[in-house]
C-alpha cells in the first residue's frame, strides 16, 4: 500500500511527491471536551482519519498526495468551562498555520488544502487562507469534512440532519476508528440541544457564549443512536467528496 502520512516518509520520499505535483492535505482539529462519553481528542482524530482516507482514493486513482501531521488545538474558548480543553488566541493560531503551510512549501508542495474538523475554527480558516495565498503566493484551500460531505451524511444520519457536537454522528465515528475511546456506560447521558453550524447562513448575528449555556451536558444532538457502521459510512462519504475535489483541483 502506498503511504500518505509524511511523518512516516523519509525526506527523499517527500521530495519526490512534491515533484510529482502531489496536494498537501493539512488536518485541523480541536483538543476541547466532547461530552461524557468522548475523549478530547474527537475533532483532531477525525480531520486526520478523513484525510488519510481522501489520500487513499487520490492513489486509487493514481494520482499522489501526502497527508501533513495535524494541528491539534484550535479555536475553542466556548468550551474551556467543561475543562479538558486547550484553545489559542486568534493570531497564534493564525501564526502557526502560516508558519506550518512556509514549512510545507519550502519541502517543494504547490498545493495545499486545509482539512477542518471543528466548527469553531471555521470562519477563522476562511479568512486565514485568503491571506496565506496571497502572502505565500501558492494556492490555499480550506474545507472542513463534514461540510465536504454534508449531502450524504444527511442520509446517514437517522435523529439529526448534520453533525453537532458529541452527538449521533461523532461517536458513530470515533465508534468505528476507536472504539476503546467511547465510554458506552456514559451514552445515556450523552443528549442535549440541536445548534447550526457557527457558518450556518441563518446566524444572522454573533454573539460570543460559552458552550455551556447551550449545553449542560456538553452535547449537541444525540448520541444514543451511534453505531460504528454509521460512522464508517460518514468517514467514507467525507472522504470521497474531498478526493472528488482534489482530483479536479491538481
Amino acid at each position: 500500500m502506498t503511504e500518505v502520512l509524511w511523518n512516516r516518509m523519509t525526506a527523499p520520499e517527500l521530495r519526490k511527491r512534491a515533484a510529482q505535483g502531489a496536494p498537501v492535505l493539512l488536518p485541523v482539529g480541536s483538543t476541547e471536551q466532547h461530552g461524557p462519553h468522548l475523549p478530547t481528542g474527537v475533532d483532531d482524530f477525525l480531520s486526520a482519519e478523513a484525510c488519510s482516507r481522501a489520500a487513499a482514493i487520490m492513489v486509487d486513482h493514481e494520482r499522489p498526495a501526502v497527508v501533513a501531521p495535524s494541528l491539534w488545538c484550535g479555536l475553542s474558548d466556548h468550551h474551556l468551562a467543561f475543562g479538558g480543553t486547550f484553545s489559542l488566541t486568534l493570531p497564534t493560531y493564525h501564526a502557526l498555520l502560516r508558519d506550518l503551510c512556509r514549512s510545507i512549501i519550502t519541502a517543494g508542495f504547490g498545493k495545499i488544502l486545509i482539512v477542518n474538523g471543528h466548527g469553531g475554527n471555521i470562519t477563522a480558516l476562511n479568512a486565514i487562507s485568503n491571506e496565506l495565498t496571497r502572502e505565500l503566493s501558492i494556492p490555499i484551500a480550506v474545507t472542513s469534512y463534514f461540510l465536504a460531505g454534508m449531502e450524504r451524511t444527511a442520509e446517514i444520519l437517522e435523529d439529526q440532519p448534520t453533525l453537532m457536537h458529541a452527538c449521533e454522528g461523532e461517536t458513530s465515528m470515533i465508534m468505528a476508528i476507536a472504539p476503546d475511546l467511547v465510554d458506552r456506560t456514559r451514552l445515556a447521558e450523552a443528549t442535549g440541544p440541536h445548534i447550526a453550524l457557527q457558518s450556518d447562513a441563518s446566524h444572522v448575528f454573533h454573539a460570543s457564549r460559552s458552550f455551556k449555556e447551550v449545553t449542560s451536558s456538553g452535547v449537541a444532538g444525540d448520541a444514543r443512536a451511534a453505531t460504528p457502521e454509521k460512522g464508517e459510512a460518514i468517514l467514507d462519504a467525507c472522504a470521497q467528496a474531498i478526493a472528488e475535489w482534489l482530483l479536479k483541483w491538481s
